[in-house]
């Protein structure tokens, strides 16, 4: 009688698993490590490894001066998503199922397009702001944080919804439905994944954008986190603490939103990559 083969054994990579985890997660950990050191402690030498004598001066920091900027990021974050969305959907759609002429030409500039260094982007973007009025603005960011989002989320709706079977379709034109209708009430809950992932990552590039803020907004009565941040930062600046508790609340929705809809996200970017 056989007996069955153990596994060999795999400690290794469990192992090197481990150690470039922990490389990975150091930064983090360091960023809570100095949020609850005080001040007078920050340039020690060595560094303590732990807050022995730890403080929630930063966070306090956090919650008297960071809060509008907090609620500002939100707020673009949200408006990014609904204006990424709102034209990466019907432009996915189009390029997957109605496949207009130069379809493929356009696919490959929105290939391009992600290309573009943002500070080339931020450039031009505050020229046009300068004549229409928007520089310091939260429609003017929305806007442009869009600009990156929106050429990702067309290739993604673009990819996902090339999988959708044509009879789907059929059966809906059949029954009488337009395109429009089709499209809302048909593609859309179909592309769920997609949505999730695309409103993701168009949430998380809105929220931790600093190119565009800085560069048409950093005059603005409403700015995001990432300009309340580099506020702290100055020759004479010692509010370490305050900077790394910012950093360490700035991080808790991406973290949040990343575990919540890390399937959804797997499902939506590998979608299309296989043809049947």
């Amino acid at each position: 009688m056989r007996t069955l083969r153990r596994p060999r054994t795999t400690w290794w990579k469990t192992g090197v698993g481990l150690v470039l985890t922990a490389l990975m997660l150091f930064p983090v950990y360091w960023m809570v490590n100095e949020s609850l050191t005080r001040d007078q402690d920050m340039r020690k030498t060595p560094p303590n490894w732990f807050p022995v004598h730890g403080t929630l001066d930063g966070y306090r920091a956090v919650l008297h001066q960071q809060l509008p900027y907090l609620g500002t990021s939100l707020f673009i974050g949200l408006g990014t998503v609904v204006l990424t969305v709102a034209v990466a959907a019907p432009a996915g759609y189009s390029l997957a199922k109605l496949r207009p002429r130069g379809g493929g030409v356009l696919s490959f500039a929105l290939l391009i397009a992600q290309m573009i260094p943002g500070i080339i982007m931020a450039m031009g973007f505050y020229a046009i702001y300068l004549n229409l009025g928007l520089l310091g603005s939260v429609p003017g960011l929305i806007v442009a944080d869009s600009t990156i989002a929106v050429p990702f989320g067309t290739l993604v709706f673009a990819a996902f919804m090339s999988g959708i079977p044509g009879e789907l379709l059929q059966a809906a034109k059949t029954d009488g439905a337009g395109q429009l209708r089709t499209f809302w009430s048909i593609v859309m809950p179909v592309s769920r994944n997609a949505v999730v992932t695309v409103s993701l990552f168009a949430f998380l590039w809105a929220w931790s954008d600093f190119m565009f803020a800085n560069t048409l907004d950093s005059e603005g009565g409403a700015q995001p986190i990432t300009l309340g941040i580099y506020h702290y930062i100055g020759n004479n600046n010692q509010q370490w603490n305050a900077i790394m508790a910012t950093a360490v609340v700035a991080s808790v929705p991406a973290t949040v939103l990343l575990v919540v809809a890390q399937r959804y996200v797997a499902a939506g970017v590998t979608a299309g990559a296989v043809k049947d």
